[in-house]
């Protein structure tokens, strides 16, 4: 058996909120819980006990809870959590803020902000203020436009304190991606900011901001955040205010609206990569237990800790992120690119804001192996206890990177979830040790199991990654799918009754998974299921190969596998490099995974999320229309595609 990359001391487990969670169950409802693996079979053994302890343990403010757990369980869709409760979820993320910086803002060109808790609660009492002026009520949606920023958090906790339901996408959509996301929602309010930066330039918004206001007549508002541009024209811009004029301090105590626990929080997006994005209506309360279970349990995360995560507000981690203000804990912003100036930019602000939890994607943390980055050489690290990735699969050598040239005594938590949960399936654990290539456990209250194409439940072999009991952050339904059709076809078609996610995964005799990447991107050469995660691992091990992107082809009755490689600048794709490519497959997986072709391509399409498009290229190279191109960061890329494979190897 392999020998873990780290454990916890005694001492860590010792202060571990789960430990103390633990402690708590075994003491009042079950004495056969003593460790996690025993925790985990009673959260799935008796759910309604175990989500009433996490509501205790978490401290989540309530007009009331109500005598209630669930209702119709256990459908699927169809059970209801706490279906008594009255709350909201911003009186829980401000409940514990005080004169401590709650917010924490860092911009890619040294800008620095700092909120305590007293300020953001005095800012966001400003903004629910002037949202009920301008005609906002519960139910209604308010989208922001906007990077991340303080502002964002701030308008987000305005919306929910008075019961609107928020939506956001990063300013690097284009303006049909945004009309495609939020033409369906028809938000009354929208807040969009003047400007960003990335990479050292400057990008405009107003112009686009200005062709939205043409594409969505709903919107009765437009505030603007005077972010980069200081003193934006707003000139041909309908119904357009700026933030401070809009949001003005004053007036009475916030006053938060008590509503149910299904009340519509969120709207997220699907990737839109095969069609328009499905607009997936996440609720205040499900998604409030179910972050704080995963903040203080999974993460362990505590009041006055700094938290960190790589994202835009177009990706579920940033709803993830800011939960954690439910906590106490400092939530850490920043917006720019990751290698601006260089590739030091986000571990130096580990060091200068002592973040104990740091979160980015599985990519990142590859690229940064690629660029020769070196932290544990450069970088003191002191706070640091725990990277989280997520995104993609984190490659074993990733885990190699991080213990042997980031730091060797942290807890390395690849998590997996997405989206449409708005949280994780398998995830962290400051009790559990740290396996190489390995998610050290499934989430509590998830009974996840790996199901074979036949539905037949199976253990150390791949198959897709399912849920076979209602969880409190499944949606509350789609937008404008009053018969429910399309939530059930996205997730209960497969297997009736039971969530199907779309990932390709298996789970380890350890009790861990191992995640191979999307199961609808699933290559299948000779009727053998092959996840696209296998073939990335060995190939960008190779110093060569920046990155790559594999799909299947179909041809000639079957389907053979066409790998597209990113090279290092000066280096040539050619037959010596084909052949090592092809040998160090083969070696470490099998000769099905061996690609028919390995072409050469100067880009790689990906979603504006960082998110691989192997699909749309599945489709480019069948030729076959991509049918939402403005959901991808760079569309262009695509043409590098057609035809590619037609080429003699």
């Amino acid at each position: 058996m392999t020998d873990p990359l780290w454990q916890p001391s005694p001492a860590r487990k010792a202060r571990a909120n789960l430990s103390r969670f633990i402690q708590l169950i075994g003491q009042q409802v079950d004495p056969a819980v003593t460790d996690y693996d025993s925790l985990y079979r009673f959260s799935i053994k008796q759910p309604e006990a175990f989500w009433l302890a996490v509501w205790e343990f978490c401290g989540v403010v309530a007009e009331t809870r109500g005598s209630r757990v669930t209702e119709n369980w256990p459908a699927m869709p169809g059970t209801r959590f706490f279906p008594e409760a009255r709350l909201n979820f911003a009186e829980n993320l401000l409940a514990r803020v005080g004169d401590d910086p709650a917010l924490i803002f860092a911009g890619e060109d040294g800008s620095r902000r700092i909120l305590s808790g007293r300020q953001l609660r005095e800012q966001v009492t400003a903004m629910a203020a002037a949202l009920i002026a301008a005609g906002v009520e519960p139910g209604d949606r308010v989208a922001a436009y906007l990077p991340n920023l303080p502002e964002t958090v701030i308008g987000m906790l305005a919306a929910s304190a008075i019961g609107a339901v928020w939506s956001s996408c990063s300013p690097d959509f284009g303006v049909q991606g945004v009309v495609d996301r939020f033409g369906q929602i028809e938000p009354k309010v929208l807040i969009a900011a003047a400007a960003y930066r990335y990479n050292g330039k400057t990008f405009d918004c107003l112009g686009r901001v200005r062709e939205l206001a043409e594409r969505l007549p709903g919107v009765s508002r437009f505030v603007i955040v005077p972010y980069v541009d200081e003193d934006p024209d707003l000139t041909g811009l309908r119904d357009a205010v700026l933030w401070d004029d809009f949001a003005v301090a004053g007036g009475g105590p916030l006053e938060f609206a008590q509503l149910p626990f299904d009340h519509p929080l969120y709207i997220l997006y699907s990737s839109g990569t095969t069609g328009v994005p499905k607009c997936i209506v996440h609720g205040a309360g499900g998604t409030l237990l179910q972050h704080l279970k995963e903040l203080v349990l999974h993460t362990d995360l505590s009041c006055g800790d700094r938290i960190f995560y790589f994202t835009t507000c177009g990706w579920m981690m940033w709803n993830w992120l800011v939960s954690s203000l439910a906590v106490g804990a400092t939530v850490v912003l920043y917006d720019g690119s990751p290698f601006h100036p260089d590739g030091n930019v986000l571990w130096d602000l580990v060091d200068e804001l002592d973040i104990a939890v740091f979160g980015t994607s599985a990519k990142w943390i590859s690229a940064c192996d690629k660029a020769g980055i070196e932290p544990a050489r450069t970088h003191r690290l002191d706070a640091l206890r725990a990277i989280l990735s997520t995104g993609s699969p984190l490659l074993p050598e990733s885990f190699d990177y991080v213990y042997e040239k980031v730091k060797a005594n942290v807890q390395l938590s690849s998590i997996s979830g997405g989206t449409d949960i708005v949280s994780c399936f398998a995830l962290g654990n400051p009790l559990l040790p740290v396996y190489r290539g390995e998610l050290q456990c499934r989430g509590l209250g998830m009974k996840v199991e790996i199901r074979s194409d036949d539905g037949r439940v199976i253990e150390n072999e791949t198959g897709e990654l399912t849920c076979a009991m209602p969880f409190p952050s499944m949606p509350v339904g789609f937008w404008n799918d009053d018969d429910g059709r399309r939530y059930h076809e996205a997730y209960f078609d497969t297997h009736e009754g039971v969530w199907s996610h779309g990932d390709y995964a298996r789970l380890t005799p350890r009790g861990g998974l191992a995640i191979y990447g999307r199961s609808d991107a699933t290559l299948n050469p000779g009727g053998v299921r092959i996840g696209t995660a296998e073939i990335y691992r060995q190939v960008e091990q190779l110093d060569e190969i920046l990155e790559s992107l594999c799909v299947g082809q179909d041809f000639q009755g079957d389907v053979r596998v066409v790998l597209f490689v990113r090279l290092r600048e000066g280096i040539t794709l050619d037959q010596a490099l084909k052949d090592r490519i092809r040998q160090t497959i083969r070696a470490n997986t099998t000769p099905r995974h061996v690609p028919a072709r390995i072409i050469a391509v100067p880009d790689i399409p990906r979603t504006v999320s960082g998110k691989l498009t192997e699909l749309a290229v599945r489709d480019i190279i069948h030729g076959r229309p991509v049918r939402n191109t403005s959901a991808l960061a760079n569309p262009e890329a695509l043409e590098h595609y057609r035809d590619l494979a037609e080429l003699a190897d």
